[in-house]
C-alpha cells in the first residue's frame, strides 16, 4: 500500500528514469503548480463521488454491490498487514528482476483495473444509452454445497449495458498494458480510489480513528524512517498511485517528470469522510455539516502536505497532515454543536453479518404486520 506524496526533485535522477548519469531539467513554477493542482483535484473527485455512492451502496439490495465493513479489529491489524506487504515488495524488488515482477503485477492490475473502471463508469454510461437499447439481465452465480448447506460464493448480477462498459474499460486496459501511459494509469487509479471509498465502510467513528491513527504511524515510519515506501512507489509499475507530469507544458503528453500521490492517501481518509456523510444523513437534519467539514479538512491537509514537500524538497507522508485534519476538524465541530456522543455512538451494521440480516428481516416483518393490523382496523 503506497501512501506517500513524493516529488522527483528538480534536477535529480528519478528511479525508473535515465540511468546514464544525466539529470532532468528543472521544472517550471507553472508546471509544478499545474501538477500539484491536478493531483489535488484528482484526489478530491473519488472522495466526493465515492462518498455519495457509498450512501446508495449501504441501502442497496444487490449482493454484488454490498459494502465490506471494517471493524475495530480489522482496523488495528491493517497497519501491520500493510507494513508486511510493503516490506515484502521492497525485498522482492531488491532480490528479483524488477522487469518480471512488474510484468506479473501489470497483468494482475490489468484485470482488476478493467473491473474497477467498468463499475465506476457504469452509472454515468447508463444516461447515454437510448431508451430502446436491448438490455438483457444476467447473473453469475457460484455456490458451494447443496440443499440447506448451499452457500453462495459469487452472486453477481449484470446486464448488457455493464458488458458495454466492460468493453470500453478493456480498451483502457490494453492501452495501459502496452504503453503504461500516465493517463491510463490515472484512470485506473481513480477507479480504484472511488470503488474503495464506495465499497469499504467503517462501522463507526471509533474504528475510523483507530485505522487512521495506526496508518498515521505506519506512514511516518516508512517515509521518514526508511526509504522503503518511496523506493517501492517509484519501482512499482502499477496503478497504485496517481501521477501528473511537472513538465507537461514543455513535453506535452509524453512528459515524464512526475509528481505522485499514493492511493492510500485518498482511500483511507476517503472512507472516513464517507462515514461522516452517512452519519450526517442519520441525523435527519437535512445538512451535511460533518461531510463538508471533513472534506474541507482533507483539502487543507493535502494542501499543507504539498506546501511542506515543495519547501523541503523531500517526499512527505501525507497522512501525517491528513489524519489530524480529517479527525480534528469534525470533532471540533461536534464539540461546538454538542454532538460528540451522537458521533461516537453512531454504528453501522455489517450487511453480510447473518445477525444483521436476521434483525433486518425481523424489522421488516414487524413493520409489515403492523401495517396489516392497521388496515384490518
Amino acid at each position: 500500500m503506497d501512501s506517500a506524496l513524493s516529488d522527483p526533485h528538480n534536477g535529480s535522477v528519478e528511479a525508473g528514469g535515465p540511468t546514464n548519469g544525466t539529470t532532468r531539467p528543472p521544472s517550471t513554477p507553472e508546471g509544478i503548480a499545474l501538477a500539484y493542482g491536478s493531483l489535488l483535484l484528482m484526489a478530491l473527485l473519488p472522495i466526493f463521488f465515492g462518498a455519495l455512492r457509498s450512501v446508495r451502496c449501504a441501502r442497496g439490495k444487490n449482493a454484488s454491490d454490498m459494502p465490506e465493513t471494517i471493524t475495530s479489529r480489522d482496523a488495528a491489524r491493517f497497519p501491520i498487514i500493510a507494513s508486511c506487504t510493503l516490506l515484502g515488495l521492497y525485498l522482492f524488488f531488491k532480490i528479483f528482476s524488477q522487469e518480471y515482477i512488474n510484468l506479473l503485477l501489470s497483468m494482475y492490475f490489468f484485470v482488476l483495473g478493467i473491473l474497477a473502471l467498468s463499475h465506476t463508469i457504469s452509472p454515468f454510461m447508463n444516461k447515454f444509452f437510448p431508451a430502446n437499447f436491448p438490455n438483457r439481465q444476467y447473473q453469475l452465480l457460484f455456490t458451494q454445497g447443496s440443499g440447506e448447506n448451499k452457500e453462495e460464493i459469487i452472486n453477481y448480477e449484470f446486464d448488457t449495458k455493464d458488458l458495454v462498459c466492460l468493453g470500453l474499460s478493456s480498451i483502457v486496459g490494453v492501452w495501459y498494458l502496452l504503453r503504461k501511459h500516465w493517463i491510463a494509469n490515472n484512470l485506473f487509479g481513480l477507479a480504484f480510489s472511488l470503488n474503495g471509498v464506495e465499497l469499504l465502510h467503517l462501522n463507526n467513528v471509533s474504528t475510523g480513528c483507530i485505522l487512521l491513527g495506526g496508518l498515521f504511524i505506519y506512514d511516518v515510519f516508512w517515509v521518514f524512517g526508511t526509504n522503503v515506501m518511496v523506493t517501492v512507489a517509484k519501482s512499482f509499475e502499477a496503478p497504485i498511485k496517481l501521477v501528473f507530469p511537472q513538465d507537461l507544458l514543455e513535453k506535452g503528453l509524453e512528459a515524464d517528470n512526475f509528481a505522485m500521490l499514493g492511493l492510500g492517501d485518498i482511500v483511507i481518509p476517503g472512507i472516513f469522510i464517507a462515514l461522516l456523510l452517512r452519519f450526517d444523513i442519520s441525523l435527519k437534519k437535512n445538512t451535511h455539516t460533518y461531510f463538508y467539514t471533513s472534506f474541507a479538512a482533507y483539502i487543507f491537509g493535502l494542501g499543507l502536505t504539498i506546501f511542506i514537500m515543495h519547501i523541503f524538497k523531500h517526499a512527505q507522508p501525507a497522512l501525517l497532515y491528513l489524519v489530524p485534519a480529517c479527525i480534528g476538524f469534525p470533532v471540533l465541530v461536534a464539540l461546538a454543536k454538542g454532538e460528540v456522543t451522537e458521533m461516537f455512538s453512531y454504528e453501522e451494521s455489517n450487511p453480510k453479518d447473518p445477525a444483521a440480516v436476521t434483525e433486518s428481516k425481523e424489522g421488516t416483518e414487524a413493520s409489515t404486520s403492523k401495517g396489516l393490523e392497521k388496515k384490518e382496523k
